[in-house]
Order: C-alpha cells, then structure tokens, then sequence
C-alpha cells in the first residue's frame, strides 16, 4: 500500500555509484545513496542540554553531534521514527527546511505539521513512500517496532522501524533496516521473512530507562535483534547520548563476543563513515 504520491525528483547526475554512512549521534545518521540523501531522526542538542521526554521528564546530552544542522547538504527526505525529543529537537524543528519530505508515524506528523512542516508523508506498518529519481528508485516501508511494555507503551509515541531499498528496475541495489526505538517483539519475526539478504542494518540500542522500565534494546536484546534480522552488517547507534541510556556499548560488544553471529558488527563513534558495499552500476 502507498498512501502517497510518489517523491518525483529531478533528474540530475547521481555523482559516483557508492554509499555511505555517516553516524551523527543518538540515532541520527545521514545517508548518502545514489541518487539520494536521507536523514535520520534529526537530533542536534549539544552536550550538557536536556531533551524533553515528556511528563515533565527530560535527558541531558552526554555527547556533542557531529554536525549541525546548517552543515547539513541538501536532503531528498528525512526517515522519523517517532516524535521524541531526543529523536527531532527543537534546533531540527527551528533550522532544517519546512518542505522538506518526512516520512514517519501519523502521530509525528501531526506534530510536525503544528510545528510548520508541510511535506509530512505518515505511514502505518507496511505502507511504503516511493521516492524516484530517473531510473533509481527509493523505497521507505514502514515497519513494526515497540518502544515500552504495556501498559507504558500507550504513554509513549507510537515508532515506526524503517526498511530502506534502493532499486534500479527489478534490481535491488541496496537494503538497510534502521530499527528505531523498539523493544524485541513477536512481530520483528515478520521482517526478515518479507525482507530476505538485507545488506545493513541500523540498531536502536542504549537500553533506555525510565523510572526503571526499559524502553529500547540493551545490549543482550541487541545481539538477538541483530540475529533475527540477519543484515550482513549491523552498526549500533543510540547507544550513550544520553543520561537515560542506561546499557553501555561495551554492553552490547561483550554480547557479541560470544553470540556467533553471522553479521559483520561495524562500530562507529560520532562522525566517523562506514561505506556501504555496492555492486558495480547496473546497466
């Protein structure tokens, strides 16, 4: 199901055919594919400012981001997982373009529109928002994630995970799931069956705490996330931004020590680039 028109864009040079990777921090990850830039969940506090949690509930920044949003190129749209102060700030809601396309949950949406953005693209679980650019197409399949236990989760954003595919005709090119906030659920089984050999994977971690729920994976859930998923490589991110982040990485890579895991563990500090393995151009 596609609830939107397709994001037609221009017809430009795509530069050289590679991708990458580069972690801003929290979960903020700018991708650069062929033929598109994508944002992740745009999250600029800088370190030592505190984010809303809402309920009067805020975070204080560990970590300063690696970039700001003026540094930011041009972008073909931001993927949002949800609507949390640690995921869209209000120097996102301020400095990045009101027209710009963002995909995310009904709720975000709705949030974002009273903030001014007014290319809002809001996606229920495995709807997908096209974006196409000449011969190149990139696809954006929303996909079930779960950010609390009940009864918490109905006092917290509904998330979205995200399946992104980069296509050229019948030929998938690339495919990168970003988990987002999520906890390990029954229905993460669904994914690597409706999304076999995906080529990378981007996982949610830190092991979130509120008044001592846990809200996203900690590193032994992240382990068996990545298992379930199966991505030929897996990077962590959201991992010790902030003070709520109660489950170190070292959590996460003693896990991965002994799990004898199929997937390459790419680990990536703020700012640094992780290239993305394409196949040579199609045609």
């Amino acid at each position: 199901m596609n609830p939107h028109p397709t994001i037609e864009l221009p017809d430009i040079p795509t530069g050289s055919w590679s991708g990458d990777v580069l972690f801003v921090g929290t979960a903020t990850v700018l991708l650069h594919l062929p033929g598109f830039t994508v944002l992740t969940d745009p999250n600029f506090l800088h370190q030592g400012e505190h984010a809303p949690l809402g309920y009067g509930l805020r975070s204080r920044r560990r970590t300063e981001p690696a970039m700001t949003p003026e540094q930011l190129p041009p972008l073909d749209a931001i993927v949002l997982s949800h609507h949390h102060g640690d995921h869209f700030d209000d120097r996102a809601a301020e400095e990045l373009p009101k027209d710009v396309p963002i995909i995310t949950t009904a709720h975000a949406a709705k949030k974002l529109g009273r903030q001014g953005f007014t290319d809002t693209r809001p996606l229920e679980v495995w709807d997908q928002q096209l974006l196409t650019r000449g011969e190149l197409e990139l696809s954006v399949t929303a996909l079930p994630a779960k950010h609390a236990p009940q009864p918490l989760e109905a006092l917290l954003p509904p998330v979205m995970g995200s399946m992104l595919e980069l296509r050229r005709g019948s030929e998938t090119i690339v495919r990168i799931y970003i988990s987002g906030d999520t906890l390990l659920h029954d229905r993460l089984h669904d994914i690597p069956r409706r999304f076999p050999d995906i080529h990378l994977g981007l996982f949610h971690l830190g092991g979130t705490r509120i008044l001592g729920v846990l809200l996203t994976m900690d590193g032994e859930q992240g382990v068996e996330a990545v298992r379930l998923i199966d991505p030929d490589t897996a990077i962590p991110i959201h991992y010790d931004d902030y003070t709520v982040f109660r489950s170190p990485l070292e959590d996460f890579s003693r896990a991965v020590s002994s799990a004898g895991l199929r997937s390459h563990i790419e680990y990536l500090d703020r700012g640094d680039h992780y290239a993305i393995d394409l196949d040579r151009p199609p045609g």
